[in-house]
């Protein structure tokens, strides 16, 4: 296993004003962090492991690019046909005694990344998967869905479909920092595109998204290259690492590194919680991150 080091991040800037405030008011409770979780969209190229980001609009605590993923609901408890590894078998996987938050976090990593890609794990029996989930009638049904107005479960029960949960791979946690005002308790997962089916943004919500190269992406990590192409104001001028999570940064950084799909889904993971903390650094607001140096050249301090 990799040794791990400290290692140092930019600070977002919309974290700028409560890292300050933070530092000069004193340390304070942590405001209460909601649970969500993420999904890496994978895919292999002749130039290396692709990845799926989207633009998040607002200060999403998943970063302004991120994977797609979001907080959990309610209705991510609701019974729910599931194929694959047991609840139990994923809090195992998960470094969590609760399985059944293991399970919501799994049917919310599923149900999310069906709302923001229309990517849909599921199939009638666990040697298949549904196909062709790009029609307005899916679209209207993600679209229901990321409104709220039917549950996941809903939408597989009239389609005579299940969870495939087998589709999943348990990654990391990521807990924004402690003086975040909006926090998420992120666990990401990753899974390949299923045959038959591509990600498209959600009808009136997506703003910007593409597979991304993540080796070229991490190769132009000091550039703004991929800000500009997004074009929003709060991407433009702005560096990978002001773009991501430090979490993202580190996964799209592994990635880059990964021999193919195959090779990155089935490298052995350890349960592990990557929480940043605030430090500054010659007057400058930086955030350390215990994790594994994966590429030359990136800030880092060694133990």
């Amino acid at each position: 296993m990799p040794q791990l080091a400290r290692r140092l991040f930019a600070l977002p800037q919309d974290l700028e004003g409560a890292a300050q405030s933070w530092l000069e008011h004193g340390e304070r409770t942590p405001r209460a962090a909601r649970l969500a979780s993420s999904v890496v969209l994978l895919r292999d190229s002749p130039t290396g492991l692709e990845t799926w980001l989207a633009y998040r609009p607002g200060s999403s605590p998943l970063g302004v690019l991120a994977f797609p993923g979001g907080s959990l609901d309610s209705a991510d408890d609701d019974p729910i046909s599931w194929l694959g590894p047991s609840p139990q078998y994923w809090a195992e996987q998960m470094g969590t005694d609760d399985v059944g938050l293991a399970r919501r976090h799994v049917v919310g990593a599923i149900r999310e990344l069906f709302e923001e890609t229309g990517v849909l794990l599921a199939g009638p029996d666990n040697a298949s998967t549904v196909e062709a989930t790009s029609t307005p009638e899916w679209m209207r049904a993600r679209i229901a869905v990321a409104e709220q107005e039917k549950t996941l479960a809903q939408v597989l029960d009239k389609r005579g479909l299940s969870l495939r949960t087998d589709l999943l791979k348990s990654l990391v946690n990521w807990r924004s920092p402690d003086f975040a005002h909006r926090r998420f308790d992120t666990r990401y997962f990753a899974a390949t595109v299923p045959l038959g089916q591509e990600p498209t943004l959600l009808e009136g919500k997506g703003v910007w998204g593409r597979w991304v190269n993540a080796a070229k992406a991490i190769e132009e990590r000091n550039s703004t290259v991929l800000g500009e192409e997004v074009g929003q104001e709060n991407t433009v001028g702005r560096t990978l690492g002001e773009l991501m999570v430090p979490g993202s940064e580190i996964m799209l950084e592994k990635m880059a590194t990964a021999n193919g799909c195959i090779a990155y889904l089935s490298y052995k993971r350890k349960a592990h919680v990557y929480q940043p903390t605030l430090v500054v650094e010659d007057g400058k607001m930086l955030l350390e991150v215990e994790a594994a140096k994966t590429t030359p050249g990136d800030p880092q301090r060694e133990r």
